[in-house]
Order: structure tokens, then C-alpha cells, then sequence
């Protein structure tokens, strides 16, 4: 799908998750949000076998409720119902795991129950894995853009955190180039996060 033709672009992913037949749509949303739940609940302690169930029962949730979902942006966003959900299950499964130990003793989990409160609803661990997420597709959409060599310069400061002149010896470039290359890809990521931020929630 090229990034004229993502529903994302096009209207509203909400309008379009409504009607039931649109299925680019839907593989949008599980393409955006469905590594969000999942890494939420990872954050929150769930392994990761209960990490993927949790997250097929949010969407089967979303499915169901979706076209009865009156959606009044003043009172928040998408995004903000959708995370209500996968804390409510997040916080459910954890529950029931405290009120019925594991057989093999699962203390990992026993221990985060014990350390977090449960007044801390884990809105920044869902921000962060949001941001995380957006990054993530737009560095797919933006990567064609430049070339290899300005990729690389990026990726290697930017995302591995190796210092920029040995970046620019490996890839025979000088320190200037490499930050410059980190400066333009930068910018171009922003302004896609920014755009598909935009596109989501308008």
C-alpha cells in the first residue's frame, strides 16, 4: 500500500472502521494500533502469549462496539476509548492473575502488582507506545525518500546512538555529512508523525 492509498490519508479511520465492509481500513488499524495494545500490555507485565491474546480480544472488542460507538470529539479521542479498553482488560487480566496464582508461580508478575499502584493507570506507558508506534510507520514511509547512504548516517546516530564520526568513518563520510544526513531525516520523520497525528484524530 503506498502512502497515497493508506486510509489514514484518505478521511477519518474512525468513519471508515465503521463501515463494516471497508477492510483496508480495518488491516490500517490493526497495522497502527495493534503493536500499540501489545506493547502496552508487555509494559504492564503481561508475557508475551497473554500479550497477544489481550491484544485479539481489544480488536474483537473494537469490532463489536465500533459501529455503535457515538464518537463526540469533544469528549476526547479515539485513541483516549481505545485505551480505556486495554487498561480495563489489562487491569482485569492482572486481577484475576493475583486472585489465581500460576501454577509455576509467575513472581514477575506478583511483584509488578505489588510495586505499582493501581491508581496509576499507565496513560504514558499507552503515550509512549503510541509515539512509538507512529515513528515506526513513518520511518517505513519516509525511508524510500533518501538515499542509502543518508539512511544509514541516520539510523546508525540516530537510532543505534553510535557517535557521529564513527559514523562517518564507516560509511566514508564526513562528520558534517552524517549530521547533516541525521538532520534531514529528523525533520522529514516530524513532519510525517506530525501529519499522520493529525490525519488520525481529525
Amino acid at each position: 500500500m503506498s502512502v497515497d492509498d493508506s486510509p489514514l490519508t484518505r478521511a477519518s479511520l474512525l468513519v471508515q472502521l465503521r463501515d463494516g465492509d471497508n477492510s483496508d481500513a480495518w488491516h490500517e488499524f490493526v497495522r497502527l494500533y495493534g503493536p500499540v495494545v501489545y506493547g502496552f500490555a508487555r509494559k504492564r507485565g503481561l508475557q508475551d502469549a497473554d500479550s497477544a491474546d489481550l491484544m485479539q480480544d481489544v480488536l474483537r472488542s473494537v469490532s463489536s462496539a465500533i459501529g455503535r460507538l457515538d464518537y463526540d470529539r469533544q469528549q476526547g479521542t479515539f485513541r483516549g476509548w481505545l485505551f480505556t479498553i486495554t487498561r480495563n482488560k489489562v487491569f482485569n487480566f492482572l486481577s484475576a492473575r493475583r486472585l489465581r496464582p500460576q501454577a509455576s508461580g509467575d513472581t514477575s508478575t506478583n511483584r509488578l502488582l505489588e510495586t505499582q499502584p493501581e491508581a496509576v493507570d499507565g496513560a504514558d506507558t499507552w503515550e509512549l507506545e503510541y509515539q512509538r508506534r507512529l515513528a515506526a510507520i513513518a520511518m517505513e514511509q519516509v525511508q524510500p525518500e533518501f538515499q542509502e547512504s543518508t539512511w544509514r548516517a541516520f539510523w546508525l546516530t540516530a537510532v543505534q546512538g553510535q557517535p557521529a564520526g564513527d559514523v562517518a568513518q564507516q560509511l566514508n563520510l564526513s562528520s558534517g555529512a552524517v549530521y547533516v544526513a541525521k538532520s534531514r531525516v529528523l525533520a522529514r520523520l516530524k513532519q510525517e508523525v506530525d501529519t499522520l497525528r493529525r490525519q488520525e484524530e481529525k
